[in-house]
């Protein structure tokens, strides 16, 4: 699924928003302005998500979900509070989107035959270089 999926279903009803102060760029402003935004977005009782696509996402973003189900997503790379929300919102699209994408198995396949032959001859070549490194067995002690 892609973040543009996701955003035909308009979830973004559903998110909680909070501001404080950021420690991003900015100078005096930082001091100031609550420019760093907070994002949540509580997965069990979202409406937009069917229960299979909660439970992917909850099993595959738990270690970003707390103890009462939220996601949460903070920005604070930007200078005003839009750009940081604007921000926020994408990473969480893009989050999401990840966590319900099914990856495809890989599918494995036998070694070629030029493979198999090249291993062969570098086994070989190896094993020469150390049966010349032995003693001939000619000594006179």
């Amino acid at each position: 699924m892609s973040p543009e999926e996701l955003k035909e279903r308009n979830i973004e009803g559903e998110f909680i928003f909070s501001a404080s102060r950021s420690s991003g760029p900015g100078g005096q402003n930082v001091n100031k302005v609550n420019t760093k935004v907070e994002l949540r977005f509580n997965i069990c009782l979202s409406v937009f998500f069917s229960d299979e696509e909660k439970d992917l996402i909850c099993s595959r973003l738990k270690n970003r979900i707390n103890s009462g189900n939220e996601l949460i997503i903070s920005s604070q790379s930007e200078r005003s509070q839009l750009k940081n929300k604007e921000e926020a919102i994408r990473k969480t699209y893009i989050l999401l989107a990840g966590a319900l994408t099914i990856k495809k198995g890989r599918k494995s396949t036998k070694p070629t035959a030029r493979s198999n032959r090249e291993r062969l001859e570098e086994k070989k070549r190896n094993s020469f270089i150390k049966k010349s490194r032995k003693e001939t067995g000619d000594s006179d002690e």
